[in-house]
């Protein structure tokens, strides 16, 4: 893997492809993947005081932390990926949120067209944002 962030569409959608690739090869924990900073001044509802959005595959699973309407945003999503769903759902007392993991017995470009679809639509994020592979 030579990049470690994409703007574009497709770019993204390559890029979490060879990080899941990557990290498969690797063999490690998880591979993590976050917005940057400066894409969540156009996101649309975002409430930055909850943070960064980021998205985890590790081992066949989705891992990723949520407000309540981004939940119900990620459900709806769920019904245009059928392959994908929901395993878990917790919510810790100290802190706002839902943390999901999803199953996601997929190959890693349709993880890639999910996840991309995940951020633009429960996160609200704009066409073009940037993302990064922080975590390999």
């Amino acid at each position: 893997m030579t990049r470690f962030d994409a703007v574009d569409p497709t770019a993204r959608r390559k890029l979490y492809a060879e990080g899941i690739q990557a990290h498969r090869e690797r063999g490690g924990g998880f591979v993590t993947f976050e917005v940057d900073e400066e894409s969540l001044a156009a996101a649309e509802g975002l409430d930055p005081e909850l943070g960064t959005p980021w998205i985890q595959f590790a081992d066949g699973t989705i891992n990723l932390d949520c407000t309540d309407a981004e939940l119900e945003a990620l459900k709806g999503l769920l019904s245009e990926y059928p392959v994908f769903k929901i395993d878990e759902l917790n919510r810790p007392e100290e802190t706002e949120g839902v943390n999901v993991r999803i199953s996601a017995k997929a190959d890693p470009n349709r993880i890639g067209q999910f996840l991309d679809t995940v951020f633009r639509r429960a996160y609200g994020l704009p066409e073009e944002f940037r993302v990064w592979v922080v975590d390999l």
